[in-house]
């Protein structure tokens, strides 16, 4: 195992190697899998290398930064980088988070308390680039370089040492993009510094002031949902389709007739489900279906364009895409005159709708007009109510649970899903460590639609390294491929990423791996469902 220890100067240096490439090596072991038949990490294309500026570690996350053409173009990118930096140290600008940065940019005692909580960097082999403080570290260099006297006038005898040009700021950007945002590193950090977020800020300015941030996100993300509907691209009409098909399909494998209510005034809850469900795991809308139906809830979704799709990318990376997605779900909501709007399984959109939206949606789209929910808690309260009458042993399988960050770590909701599979399986367990000390799945903050260039081979080895082998130690002792094991990871951003690994290691074949939400298991468990909601060859 080697470990590279690159100067924070050489980001903005010509360089003819990656500052750290990764090894397999270097990476930490998985229970069960052997690194001699592992995938190796193949080295970036020459499409990458004559394309890309692919030397902060061999990978490229933003598949659309293209190095500029002109020394007048690389002046502008210096220019519009500094301009967004001095609004980020604005009180005007950026009055609600200011002093989250500056206590991050001022009071870093280095301690590394926070790279020990770091996933990314453990799994690395602990790789110094990956250390939550590396990026910051750039940032603060360029803070003192170009925005306090003494860094003015002492430079590197004060570590402002970090010359600005563009390989500096898209490698920056490239940094800001290998932190999933967890804020694992924050909960530990014993100063209060917020690491997580403070390369989220990074990427705000990156996104707000220059245009610079993942495809996936911005472009065919947060722009598509607003222009067609979906980030999926699924239009209403569209939508109407995979509803009614979900409907047949549903009805042919359970016997149960569905119906999605469309539109329906004045029901007790509109529910937003992530528009990916539809598309690749429909089992778990109809999943809310048969469950809200049986216990007798009032409820709704929208064919409205961005009322079907609760995804808010905008959350990882540009306020002002978070608000106008934020700003319009809530709309569709009153419009509906709806009492609640419930969030179905994804970590992101909750965080994004039910927190964040409390810092944009005032008036009569106040959380005290409407109510504004993670749907965990109310899968409690429905088991509670006794309007259902669940069979636990028709879960009679090795289950696990996965705690999504934003839900859990972010927002504290920890104990409703606890309660329920206390109640309807018998044989879950915990990952260790678990609730709001849970790692993180490693498709976070975007990660997990991230698929251009060779990114996805970052994150399937290093990213979501520790979460895999955090599922393996949960069922260490029944890793037979005779017996079907269920990760319930209430997340579609997170199902998506476990989806991935499982695929890039073939644990489906190895341990007989699957993965899904916490609502099919509550289905599974129906004393009234006549046949198994889940059926292993379907995953």
């Amino acid at each position: 195992m080697a470990i590279k220890r690159p100067p924070f100067n050489d980001i903005s240096k010509d360089l003819s190697e990656p500052m750290a490439p990764i090894e397999i090596d270097d990476l930490i072991d998985i229970l069960g899998i052997d690194k001699n038949e592992e995938t190796p990490l193949e080295p970036p294309s020459e499409k990458i290398k004559n394309t890309y500026d692919w030397y902060l570690d061999g990978h490229v996350a933003l598949s659309n930064l293209y190095p500029p053409k002109t020394r007048e173009e690389e002046n502008e990118i210096v220019r519009k980088f500094l301009s967004g930096f001095e609004k980020l140290l604005d009180p005007k600008n950026n009055w609600t988070m200011l002093q989250i940065l500056k206590t991050g940019l001022d009071y870093c005692v280095r301690c590394q308390t926070c790279s020990e909580a770091c996933h990314v960097f453990i799994a690395s082999g602990r790789q110094e680039i990956y250390r939550p403080t590396y990026r910051i570290e750039i940032l603060r260099r360029i803070y003192k370089k170009y925005f306090t006297p003494e860094g003015k006038l002492l430079g590197s005898f004060v570590g402002a040492d970090v010359e600005l040009n563009w390989k500096t700021i898209y490698r920056l950007a490239e940094l800001a993009h290998r932190c999933n945002l967890c804020r694992r590193c924050a909960q530990r950090c014993p100063v209060g510094i917020d690491n997580g977020y403070l390369a989220r800020e990074i990427r705000v300015l990156l996104s707000q002031e220059l245009g610079i941030s993942p495809v996936e996100i911005l472009e065919k993300g947060s722009r598509l949902q607003l222009s067609v509907g979906s980030s999926t691209g699924l239009s209403p009409m569209a939508l109407r389709d995979y509803l009614e098909f979900i409907e047949e399909d549903t009805y042919e494998k359970t016997g149960i007739k569905i119906k999605f209510p469309i539109n329906k005034k004045g029901a007790d809850i509109l529910l937003l489900h992530n528009a990916g469900e539809f598309v690749s795991w429909h089992e778990n809308p109809a999943a809310f279906a048969i469950l809200f139906d049986a216990a007798g809830i009032s409820w709704t979704i929208s064919d409205e364009p961005v009322g079907y799709d609760n995804i808010n990318y905008g959350l990882w990376n540009d306020d002002i895409e978070a608000a106008r997605v934020v700003l319009r779900q809530a709309k569709i909501g009153k419009d509906l005159g709806v009492k609640r709007i419930v969030i179905g399984e994804c970590g992101h959109s909750t965080k994004a709708f039910c927190v964040i939206g409390d810092r944009i949606l005032t008036g009569d789209l106040a959380s005290s007009e409407i109510s504004r929910e993670s749907c965990l808690p109310l899968f409690w309260e429905i088991y509670k109510s006794g309007a259902i009458k669940f069979d636990p042993s028709k879960n009679n399988f090795p289950v696990t649970l996965h705690d999504p960050c934003n839900i859990v770590r972010n927002m504290g909701i920890v104990m409703p899903q606890r309660n329920i599979l206390n109640t309807i399986a018998p044989r879950w367990r915990e990952m260790h460590p678990n609730g709001v000390y849970n790692y993180c799945c490693g498709g976070g903050s975007g990660f997990a639609i991230m698929q251009g260039l060779n990114f996805p081979q970052w994150r399937n080895k290093v990213s979501s390294r520790m979460k895999l082998n955090q599922i393996l130690n949960a069922f260490k002792d029944e890793l037979n491929p005779n017996i079907p094991k269920y990760v319930c990871a209430p997340c579609s951003n997170c199902k998506g990423t476990i989806r991935d690994i499982f695929a890039h290691y073939n644990c489906k074949d190895k341990f007989n791996l699957t993965y899904g939400g916490l609502v099919e298991l509550m289905v599974n468990a129906m004393v009234d469902l006549k046949k198994p909601y889940i059926t292993w060859d379907e995953y």
